[in-house]
């Protein structure tokens, strides 16, 4: 399973872009933002958008967990 290192929506805030801000410039739509809030894994557009105004790679963001496998 693909998750996220960390919380997307405060490390956009830590920049300078609040949910508010997000919106007024629609750099994000609200299916989008909503995505973020659930930890769901954005298209590969939005992703590239997060790592735009982050300043980072994929990899500083997202991770691979195994699904553990019930026998």
């Amino acid at each position: 399973m693909i998750k996220y290192k960390i919380d997307i929506i405060q490390a956009l805030k830590n920049k300078g872009y609040s949910t508010y801000k997000i919106r007024k410039e629609k750099i994000f739509n609200e299916s989008q933002l909503q995505q973020m809030r659930e930890n769901k894994i954005l298209a590969q557009d939005a992703l590239n958008k997060v790592c735009t105004l982050l300043d980072c790679q994929p990899g500083d963001i997202l991770e691979y967990v195994p699904d553990v496998i019930q026998t």
